[in-house]
């Protein structure tokens, strides 16, 4: 993200640019010399890093001439330093050591090393006995987190899921080693923010949640022993609470109607990226970046998709009308003639156009069959229908899904999901009934081993299902089609409001004095207070969930923050999910896994 494009409010604190700004502070003012270039050389998770809050241009504005992975064998340019900027790994440092054999056969002139986060002694003694002569720095910069968004954060490990959730890794030592370094991953996450949160986690059904949470509270102590400034750092004003994925099954598989959510749920939309044609289907193939510097893009994904409809033709209008060259209705092929008579206005409306195919796109998958699977979808996931009637008889509601010919087996199996999720499990024989129903046989372990996330699927008749008791959000104003509110909103807002059970979101640490999130009090004494000095002053609540997060739940983290201006929620996970993604990765729960899932292994 280019510092230019950070006055925005969700750009100016967001991660994205803090991020940056550490790098630039730790690695590139710290190795900085009038008028000296120097080449970058970054391994695949550096790559992806500094991509994720970076572009090419600012990486010039810090006098940096290329850009080379320390895998790859590389051009030596003996008269030019480099920085190293890598992970602690053996794979990585062997790259480093192979760049300074001898003095005589060095690539560069001199090497500045920063790691992301702490070198194993082994690791760093190999370094030092090899090529310390040619080392003119080496630090840890503690960056080991990839920020999505300006309140989103990932570790980037989509394997987490299989090496927390697979029954066949619990033998392995994989899921400790993955677990380790998730761990240290959100300290890096701390130390960027300048946090030293309370940990708090869910303590059923499992216990990822509570080990993780040990492990960070662990790392976060010895990191906070003694910082920077020789002084220990106190636990500060801000929570961090771990959460398994098994905690709210039902946001992960409903179909969203918000705009984000809609798009990367319906659309083939890889790496952020969306293809589409203009000109109609004979036309040339364009791609479009969904990115926080698009601020279209940041105003309107959170929005209904019928508010989104409205929005985009009034701000097309606006800018044809200043040209008085569109006539009649507005429509795609109009605004491709405007932009051919009007190229210099073309980039005010791309951006426009881009969102109103992507809308376009959604309406037409929406119309063809979504539609009428939202009404049952929400009906289920509430237990009550638009007019707030208790739905008396789930799955009556639910064969008329089953039977329509018009929906794919995913859907299908999205719809028996939110039943047994209402139902809190449902009888073996019953499963076994409507999978060969609807001849789903072969992916039925799509089903079955939600049982490993901790969520209730085949239960005994005699036994008691119970409704999770949520908030009472019928005074909201909500669309009928999207009635139903991530769990994690209720739970961001019970832990600002102090209101969460001490039982059931137990302390790692010694429970501190009573949190007021909130940070009301102060906030009110300073008169003329501006919204960031609230927030800088406020608090933090940092919401980490195993095993993948979703668009509707990023979204509650802003919504919140929104509500309670003094606090800000930043929310993160292993990897970010769409519900056909996630239902692949439950079908190989059960299978054997050939490789061993950890984030680099040579670490550890």
């Amino acid at each position: 993200m280019a510092p230019a494009a950070m006055g925005t409010a969700s750009g100016e604190r967001g991660l994205r640019s803090l991020v940056w700004q550490k790098l630039k502070l730790s690695v590139f003012d710290d190795c900085r010399k009038e008028e000296e270039w120097k080449i970058i050389i970054l391994d695949d998770f550096t790559t992806k890093l500094l991509s994720s809050c970076g572009k090419m241009t600012d990486l010039l504005a810090e006098g940096i001439t290329a850009v080379e992975n320390v895998y790859k064998n590389r051009e030596p340019v003996p008269h030019m330093k480099a920085i190293y900027f890598i992970t602690p790994t053996k794979k990585s440092v062997d790259g480093l050591i192979n760049d300074f054999v001898s003095k005589s056969s060095s690539k560069y002139k001199a090497a500045y090393v920063y790691f992301t986060d702490i070198c194993p002694d082994s690791l760093f003694n190999k370094v030092k006995s090899s090529c310390s002569w040619a080392i003119r720095r080496c630090k840890e910069i503690n960056v080991s987190f990839f920020p999505y968004e300006s309140q989103v954060f990932t570790l980037d490990v989509p394997d987490a899921f299989f090496c927390c959730y697979s029954p066949t890794v619990e033998k392995a030592n994989g899921k400790d080693a993955i677990m380790e370094a998730m761990a240290e991953q959100i300290v890096t996450l701390c130390a960027t923010l300048d946090e030293n949160p309370g940990v708090r986690y869910k303590s059923k059904p499992l216990d990822n949640a509570s080990k993780l949470a040990g492990l960070v509270e662990n790392k976060l102590e010895k990191y906070y022993k003694i910082d920077e400034k020789s002084q220990i750092k106190g636990k500060t004003h801000s929570q961090l609470l771990i959460i398994d994925r098994g905690f709210d099954p039902v946001s992960t598989v409903l179909h969203e109607l918000t705009f984000q959510a809609m798009a990367y749920d319906l659309l083939p939309i890889e790496n952020d990226t969306y293809k589409y044609k203009t000109d109609g289907p004979s036309g040339k193939e364009r791609e479009a970046i969904l990115e926080e510097e698009d601020e279209l893009w940041v105003k309107i994904r959170h929005k209904h998709i019928a508010d989104v409809l409205e929005e985009i033709p009034k701000l097309l209008k606006e800018v044809s009308s200043k040209r008085k060259a569109t006539e009649g209705k507005l429509s795609l092929s109009n605004l491709a003639q405007l932009m051919k008579k009007m190229p210099h206005f073309r980039k005010q409306i791309t951006k426009q156009v881009v969102h109103l195919h992507i809308a376009e796109d959604c309406m037409s998958k929406f119309k063809s069959s979504i539609e009428k699977l939202c009404k049952t979808e929400q009906d289920l996931a509430l237990g009550t229908d638009a007019e707030g009637q208790k739905v008396k008889d789930s799955m009556r509601v639910l064969l008329p899904v089953l039977l329509n010919k018009n929906h794919d087996s995913y859907d299908k199996i999205r719809a028996i999901l939110l039943y047994i999720f209402s139902t809190n499990g449902t009888t073996q024989e019953n499963l076994d009934k409507l999978i060969q129903n609807v001849q789903i046989e072969s992916d039925s372990d799509m089903i079955k081993n939600w049982k490993y996330l901790g969520v209730p699927v085949v239960v005994s008749s005699a036994s008691q299902q119970r409704r999770q008791s949520r908030k009472d959000r019928s005074s909201e104003e909500t669309f009928q089609l999207s009635r139903w509110t991530p769990v994690i909103k209720d739970v961001m807002e019970d832990a600002i409001e102090n209101k969460l059970d001490s039982k059931e979101w137990a302390y790692c640490s010694q429970c501190p004095a009573a949190w007021n999130g909130s940070g009301a009090v102060s906030a009110r004494q300073k008169s003329k207070t501006s919204y960031l000095d609230d927030r800088k002053s406020g608090s933090k609540l940092i919401v980490f969930v195993i095993g993948g997060i979703t668009y509707s739940e990023m979204r509650s983290a802003y919504e919140v923050s929104q509500a309670y201006k003094s606090c800000e929620v930043i929310i993160g996970s292993t990897h970010i999910l769409t519900p056909r993604r996630l239902l692949d990765d439950v079908k190989t729960l059960n299978k054997p896994k050939d490789t061993v899932c950890i984030k680099d292994e040579e670490k550890h």
